[in-house]
C-alpha cells in the first residue's frame, strides 16, 4: 500500500485505538470488535515483550482486509525496524526522535512523532515525520492545541493521552486531525468481562463524535 495511501487512512475516519498490554486472543477480538464498530487502523504499543509476535500475527490475520496495523511507544531506530519487519505500517513515538523518522522514511512507512512544543513540532515536521502526536492532550486541552495550530497550521496533528468521548469533539474543533483514544475506547473491563458489544458501540460512538466536529 502506498505511503500516502496509508496516511490517508489513518486520517480517514480520525480514529486510532491505542491497545495495550492483554492476552494475545484477547487483543484479536477487541480489534475485531473495534472494527465491526467502523475503526480500521489500530497501534499496538510495544511496551509487551510479545507486542512484536502480535503485529506480525495480526498483519497476517488482517492481510486481506483493510485492517491497518502500527506499533506504538517506539523509542528507538533499531526498535521501529523490528516493528516494520514484523508488519506495522505506521509507527507512534513518544517523543521526538530523528532516528525512528529516518529509518520510518528508508522503509516508506508513516511516521508519528510526539511532541509538546511548537519548537518540537516544528523539527520533527522538518525532519520527515509525516503527523506529529501532541501528548499529553487531556493535561494540555485543547486551547493549547489551537494555539499551535495558529502558527502551524500546515502541521496536521494526533491528539493523545486523556482523550474520550466527552473531550474528543473539542479537540477536533480546536484544529487537530485525528485522535488517539486508550482505554476510554479500547474498554479493559468490558474486554475482560467478554463485552466486545460495548467496544463496537464505543467505536462508533467516537467515529461519529468525530465526524460531527468536523463539520
Amino acid at each position: 500500500m502506498d505511503k500516502q495511501i496509508k496516511l490517508k487512512k489513518i486520517l480517514d475516519k480520525g480514529v486510532v485505538p491505542v491497545l495495550r498490554t492483554m492476552d494475545t486472543e484477547k487483543m484479536f477480538k477487541a480489534i475485531e470488535a473495534l472494527n465491526k464498530g467502523g475503526i480500521d487502523v489500530f497501534e499496538i504499543t510495544l511496551d509487551n515483550p510479545a507486542a512484536l509476535d502480535v503485529i506480525k500475527e495480526l498483519s497476517i490475520r488482517m492481510k486481506d482486509t483493510d485492517v491497518l496495523v502500527g506499533a506504538g511507544t517506539v523509542l528507538d531506530g533499531e526498535t521501529a525496524r523490528a516493528a516494520i519487519l514484523a508488519g506495522a505500517e505506521f509507527i507512534f513515538c513518544p517523543t521526538f526522535n530523528k532516528d525512528v523518522i529516518d529509518v520510518c522514511n528508508r522503509y516508506a512507512k508513516v511516521v508519528i512523532p510526539g511532541v509538546m512544543t511548537p519548537t518540537e513540532a516544528i523539527n520533527a515536521y522538518q525532519a520527515g515525520a509525516d503527523l506529529v502526536k501532541v501528548f499529553p492532550a487531556g493535561v494540555l486541552g485543547p486551547k493549547y492545541i489551537k494555539s499551535i495550530k495558529g502558527p502551524l497550521p500546515h502541521i496536521s496533528i494526533i491528539s493523545t493521552g486523556g482523550i474520550n468521548l466527552d473531550n474528543a469533539a473539542d479537540f477536533i474543533k480546536a484544529g487537530v486531525e485525528g485522535i488517539g483514544a486508550g482505554g476510554s475506547l479500547v474498554d479493559k473491563e468490558a474486554i475482560n468481562n467478554e463485552n466486545y458489544e460495548e467496544l463496537t458501540k464505543k467505536a462508533k460512538q467516537f467515529i461519529e463524535i468525530v465526524q460531527e466536529a468536523r463539520g
